[in-house]
């Protein structure tokens, strides 16, 4: 048996809105992607102990030699976690000699907070 149901004509505007109007601009698709990706890179637990060690590290940076033990993962899975967070624009690579150092992108973090508070 088929049952009709009432239809509510939502295309007229002059009857108020039934929704509170935005107050801000919302994000653009180009920001929604880029605030994806930054929030992928974010959304692994290994990838925030990292950020949290480079961080409470002397002058925030801190070599990927004592990177290693503290998550309990090998060199090359490491790397890999920290190649994120820098093509995330979280950290910066250096290398100096045979070592490769990682530091924290000042204001990195309070830019993702920006884009997800109001205005």
């Amino acid at each position: 048996m088929t049952t009709m149901l009432d239809v509510t004509d939502v295309t007229d505007v002059s009857a108020g809105a039934c929704c509170a109007p935005l107050v801000r601009e919302p994000l653009t698709a180009a920001e929604a992607d880029q605030l994806a990706t930054t929030m992928k890179a974010l959304a692994d637990p290994t990838r925030l102990r990292l950020l949290s060690i480079v961080a409470a590290s002397e002058n925030s940076e801190a070599c990927v030699c004592d990177l290693i033990e503290p998550v309990g993962l090998s060199q090359p899975t490491v790397s890999h976690h920290l190649k994120i967070l820098t093509t995330a624009g979280f950290l910066t690579r250096t290398k100096r000699g045979t070592w490769a150092y990682f530091a924290l992108v000042p204001g990195a973090l309070d830019r993702v907070s920006q884009l997800l508070v109001a205005s």
